[in-house]
């Protein structure tokens, strides 16, 4: 199938149905690495089939796992005790959190490896995860430039160490992790802020003891090196990410009703609907249950009248990638609304700070930008551009979703990257009522 070049939301009537999201992004690349790194069948159901994932699928098959796909977001991965040495490239296209967990894995195994990915990968910063690597006793060798892909990571007799994370990421703190599961001794990470904690979560669920206990707001986790993951069966809840862009049309769309079904409900991963509900949104959870390990809900959102509010900057760490999308239903919304503290989205798949002032303001928003934030100032959008996404899925998304309440049409360039994330997003949208072309 042909990838359109552009992609259109027009203003849609009243949307309406009850869909699934995808499976979780961050589930689905550890629980293909875990199990590649386990011993024995790992059987994964609902696993997400974007692009970012397919690719960690394919590197943890050129370490020497071997992946199945039995159907529809089923798979099974055998896993041989580690990773072996790689015949090629690990090519992880535009996967940041596959490339990072990628290389801390591997540093813990007696092979080389080289990591590359596609052209915004290579624009992406690395050095927060290869500098707790390097320390622990991994050593890189950088092709073309320091901090950037590709790198040459060769692993193997590392030793554990006491990491303080400067800045609340589940990247650097789930790499240093699976490091530490092949080095010599107890390695910790402490955290002012809790980050996302899905690796300490499956860790378990795979046979590994895993220490977590607070430290002031937030927390220490430990592990001891030389313990062994053994195969199990991982459900992969619905991805809150995914979830956020028909539960935003569904709050701005004058007169929807949208649920989305088995959503998690991970507290780390809900500072998006936390947000909404202060900024008036009418968001309900049902059918409250566990699958893999995380509270999963179904949400439903009802168009609302919006309000602006104040994002509190240690919020961030629960809705990094949200950031986009709320700035939109921002738009929407009465008097301001800001966000600061969230810098890290300057080096996401684009800078997503002045790619959405940027995207905004061309659609008659006004919005302020700072250098680690800005104001979405809300009002009557009149939309009517045509928005530059540099290939990123979230700035896609977020913009065709704002299309859909707008008064004019709103096209974005670009748009096969949603497949990354949300391979289903457009049929999924139309589906519902929204006028996507």
């Amino acid at each position: 199938m042909s990838i359109p070049a552009h992609l259109t939301a027009c203003r849609s009537p009243a949307l309406s149905g009850r869909v699934r999201a995808p499976g979780d992004k961050s589930i689905s690349h550890r629980a293909l690495i875990l199990g590649a790194m386990a011993t024995g069948v790992t059987g994964i159901e609902g696993l997400l089939e974007g692009d970012d994932i397919l690719a960690t699928a394919r590197a943890v098959e050129a370490f020497g796992a071997t992946v199945e796909r039995l159907g529809e977001g089923r798979w099974r991965v055998t896993g041989r005790g580690g990773f072996r040495q790689p015949a090629g490239v690990i090519d992880c296209g535009n996967a940041g959190t596959g490339v990072r967990l990628l290389m801390g894995a591997a540093a813990g195994y007696p092979i080389t490896t080289d990591f590359d990915g596609d052209a915004s990968l290579r624009k992406r910063p690395m050095k927060r995860v290869t500098g707790p690597l390097a320390e622990m006793g991994a050593r890189f060798g950088w092709q073309d430039a320091a901090d950037r892909l590709p790198v040459t990571v060769a692993g193997g007799g590392l030793s554990a160490i006491d990491h303080i994370q400067t800045v609340a990421s589940a990247q650097i703190k789930s790499a240093i992790l699976l490091a530490g599961l092949n080095a010599e001794g107890i390695t910790t990470v402490t955290e002012a802020e809790p980050s996302r904690d899905h690796t300490e979560r499956m860790l378990r669920a795979f046979g590994i003891e895993v220490g977590v206990r607070p430290v002031g707001a937030g927390w220490l986790v430990s592990l001891q090196g030389g313990q062994a993951l053994a195969g199990t069966v991982v459900n992969v809840p619905g991805d809150p990410s995914s979830a956020a862009f028909p539960l935003a049309a569904g709050l701005i769309v004058p007169g929807s009703e949208v649920t989305v079904g088995g959503v998690m409900l991970n507290p780390l991963r809900t500072g998006l609907f936390e947000t909404w509900r202060e900024m008036g949104a009418d968001l309900t959870v049902s059918n409250r249950r566990m699958a893999g390990g995380e509270e999963v809900g179904d949400i439903t959102a009802r168009h609302s009248t919006l309000k602006g509010v104040v994002v509190p900057p240690e919020r961030a760490a629960a809705m990094i990638d949200e950031y986009p999308v709320l700035a939109a239903t921002a738009a929407f919304g009465e008097g301001a609304t800001v966000m600061r503290g969230i810098g890290e989205m300057r080096v996401k798949e684009s800078d997503r700070i002045a790619l959405m002032a940027a995207g905004l303001t061309a659609c008659g928003v006004r919005v302020e930008e700072e250098p680690e934030g800005f104001t979405v100032f809300g009002g009557p959008v009149r939309g009517g551009a045509t928005v530059t996404t540099h290939g990123d899925h979230r700035i896609a998304m977020s913009h065709l979703v704002l299309g859909l309440a707008a008064d004019e049409a709103v096209t974005v360039d670009e748009p096969g990257m949603i497949a990354t994330s949300f391979p289903g997003f457009v049929a999924l949208m139309r589906g519902l009522g929204g006028v996507i072309a």
